[in-house]
This record gives C-alpha cells, sequence and structure tokens, in this order.
C-alpha cells in the first residue's frame, strides 16, 4: 500500500508499508480526516512532543513531525514494522527528532513527561486502546492538557474511566475518537 505524508516539511514524500497483514496502515483519507481535526483544536503542531503507539510504519508520527512537532515517541513491537519505521525516518532525514521504542505499548514503563499528543492505533477488536489508555494514564504519559486520538473498527467503544471523548468520526471501516482527560 503507497502512502504519502499530507502536509508540512515533508508534503508528497512517499513512506513504506510493512507487507502482510500483521499491520494495517492508516490510509491517507483517515489520516488526513484524524490531521484535520486535530489541527482544528490544536491549531499547530509546532513545538510538540508527540507519541505514536502501535506506530506500524510510523505514518502518523511522521506525520505529526512533518507538520513541525519537535519530537515524536514511536512504540512498536513488530519487528518488520520497526525496519519499516527505521527506514521511512531514515528518507525522511528525522531520526535525531525520533525515540523508537521497540517494544509493546503495553510494557512501556513511567513516562519521563506527559505528551502533547498521544495517538493510539492498535489491532482493531482487541480492546487494547482502553488497556493501553488507562495504563499510560497511570504511568505519567496523559496531562491535563493532553490530546488523544484512538483509531478502532467503526463499532468499536473507547469507554475508559477518566477521559471524556471530544470527537468521533467514522472513516470507512475505521473510527476516529478524540479525548481528553475529565
Amino acid at each position: 500500500m503507497a502512502m504519502r505524508v499530507i502536509s508540512g516539511e515533508w508534503r508528497g514524500r512517499r513512506l513504506v508499508a510493512p507487507k502482510g497483514d500483521t499491520t494495517r496502515p492508516t490510509a491517507d483519507r483517515t489520516r488526513e480526516t484524524l490531521f484535520s481535526m486535530l489541527t482544528s483544536r490544536l491549531g499547530s503542531f509546532e513545538g510538540l512532543v508527540v507519541a505514536d503507539l502501535f506506530a506500524g510504519s510510523g505514518a502518523l508520527g511522521i506525520e505529526a513531525l512533518s507538520r513541525g512537532a519537535a519530537q515524536c515517541l514511536f512504540a512498536e513491537q513488530d519487528r518488520d514494522a520497526l525496519d519499516i519505521l527505521r527506514k521511512n525516518l531514515g528518507s525522511l532525514e528525522a531520526t535525531p527528532r525520533a525515540d523508537i521504542r521497540a517494544t509493546s505499548v503495553l510494557a512501556l514503563g513511567p513516562a519521563k513527561r506527559t505528551y502533547d499528543l498521544l495517538m493510539l492505533d492498535p489491532p482493531y477488536g482487541t480492546g487494547a486502546a482502553s488497556v493501553a489508555l488507562d495504563k499510560l494514564n497511570r504511568l505519567g504519559w496523559i496531562g491535563p492538557d493532553s490530546w488523544l486520538s484512538v483509531e478502532t473498527a467503526h463499532d468499536e467503544v473507547i469507554d475508559v474511566a477518566g477521559f471524556a471523548i471530544d470527537a468521533e468520526r467514522k472513516v470507512g471501516k475505521a473510527k476516529l475518537t478524540l479525548l481528553r482527560v475529565e
């Protein structure tokens, strides 16, 4: 599946997606919708510290970096996806602004800081997003001003104590949910 960076410094640059079906890259149209939703709330990505969790090819974090985010932490456990993520970052010379964690999101330890934006794109139908949100919140990754975006299958429900849904939008088979700390 050919993907491209939608906007910013690397607009139009191609990204590689992992082969096979262990990762499901966010389609360009879904990413475009997500970043439109985020831009209308954040205004700008300039200087933000973001996390791309269940990162896969890194397309979400790379999009944020392209739009001016200062730094992005990428968490991914699949070895093939990690190779692709590193290739994508390398081809854009974005590696200095990336913190790559070769681990499961659920294995991340306590955070050294809170993140401005956390983007979660877990495998559909697993409930992993709700489990991850709860754990990341308890481990200090999420602050009172953090924005969270979660991509799930269109019929999945995100319901985690301590979070309020700001917006939901269905795009094809995906549902995008933006959350804030209550």
